[in-house]
């Protein structure tokens, strides 16, 4: 089933090839995660994308009112049966008509949803590795920091992770520092304080990055930073952990010769449940 501008199907949408979306990115893209028929952060994830429609110029109908899609996003999941846990996605493109230069900025929607196994975040046991990708850079720009439909350094990256036997890659901007990882952002542990890049470095501006710095300020003994981060940085590490909302904490066990502790990671995985339990 799909939710295509507030209408469910149970047929397999069929765009046009004219759409914006599919020749040139034109759109935005929110991932979710629904626990329990509730949309975990879905105030941050709705700001979020008004705010992406607005940066790049996209009218917002009348009609996008938070109360509006979020029952569009759980009618959507109830009818499939999957709302005790499941992955939500929420897609708004620029209608179809013109070149670079759209016809108009009125926008389409589609929300697709599928059901997840696990419902609370859980910590993975099996190893998790990681290396640089060095074949393109994300530059240190605000569209960096959006949920848009162009994702092709994500892609290669991952592309190049598989090919190598990783789990993921971690990213650089061009001033070579470390920004992200392609499935989320990027914690790391070093000396007692907990750094993660800010998104003036490029990286996501992340839904579950801001509740992790928020439940990782209440923690006594650890200092909350947000400062670049370096190759260098990461063979020094205590920990090092990706976050995003599907998984919440994703502990990194190996870079390239040095292995991590997962401590931090656990126990901030497990205020986080308390947090979406409460």
């Amino acid at each position: 089933m799909v939710n295509f501008n507030g209408v469910i199907t149970e047929e397999e949408l069929q765009l046009s090839v004219s759409n914006r979306s599919f020749l040139y990115g034109d759109g935005v893209f929110e991932t979710m995660k629904v626990l329990n028929d509730q949309i975990l952060f879905f105030e941050d994830h709705y700001f979020r994308l008004l705010a992406s429609m607005r940066i790049i110029r996209m009218q917002i109908p009348m009609s996008f009112t938070l109360e509006y899609l979020e029952e569009q996003i759980l009618t959507l999941v109830r009818q499939q049966g999957i709302q005790d846990a499941a992955r939500v996605r929420l897609t708004v493109f620029r209608n179809e008509g013109g070149y670079y230069t759209p016809t108009d900025n009125k926008v389409s929607f589609v929300i697709q949803a599928s059901a997840l196994t696990v419902k609370p975040y859980t910590a993975g046991e099996t190893p998790f590795e990681v290396d640089l990708y060095k074949d393109f850079i994300v530059p240190k720009q605000l569209l960096s920091t959006l949920k848009t439909n162009n994702k092709l350094i994500q892609i290669t990256a991952s592309i190049f992770a598989q090919e190598n036997g990783l789990d993921t890659c971690l990213l650089i901007n061009e001033d070579k520092n470390v920004i992200e990882a392609a499935n989320g952002n990027l914690f790391m542990l070093l000396n007692g304080q907990l750094i993660t890049p800010p998104t003036s470095e490029g990286c996501l501006n992340g839904i579950m990055r801001k509740q992790i710095l928020k439940l990782a300020k209440e923690l006594d003994g650890i200092a909350v930073i947000e400062q670049p981060i370096s190759p260098f940085d990461l063979q020094k590490a205590d920990e090092l952990f990706i976050t995003n909302v599907i998984v919440g904490i994703q502990s990194i066990t190996k870079y390239r010769k040095k292995e991590f502790e997962q401590t931090l990671a656990k126990q901030l995985l497990e205020k986080l449940n308390q947090t979406i339990q409460a």
